[in-house]
């Protein structure tokens, strides 16, 4: 794991970079926000103890979201699972709030994707799954 200090301003990633880091914030602060054609729409603020962008340790996608500093920021950069998986061990403390922190962001997928299908008929659904066999 490496540390790395941004300033405020300062790109960490943008949307569509391939980039397999996640990112914990020692110092400062971090919007997320993502770009669809001209709206930009911010998703979080993060600060201190929060982190950010592992699911880059989960998957070869490029980013779904951009992270800027709003404040000079100092991150703790976990660059591999090995890594995600020594800190873990290291710090049970944190390992309880990153589980509880992604059941809820899972949670929150869940409700929008609830929310996004609801106007679907089963017809429609059920049309989709035979298309995707």
């Amino acid at each position: 794991m490496s540390k790395a200090v941004f300033p405020t301003g300062k790109f960490i990633f943008k949307e569509n970079e391939l980039n397999n880091a996640m990112y914990i914030i020692l110092k400062g602060k971090v919007e997320i926000f993502l770009t669809v054609g001209k709206s930009v729409t911010r998703l979080a603020i993060m600060e201190e103890g929060d982190f950010f962008g592992e699911m880059a340790l989960f998957s070869s996608r490029p980013r779904s979201a951009s992270a800027r500093c709003l404040a000079d920021t100092e991150l703790a950069i976990i660059e591999s699972k090995q890594q995600l998986q020594n800190f873990l061990l290291k710090n049970p403390k944190f390992s309880a709030k990153m589980v509880s922190i992604m059941a809820d962001r899972l949670a929150k997928t869940n409700d929008l994707l609830t929310e996004t299908m609801s106007g679907k008929s089963a017809v429609e659904l059920e049309y989709s799954a035979q298309g995707s066999r």
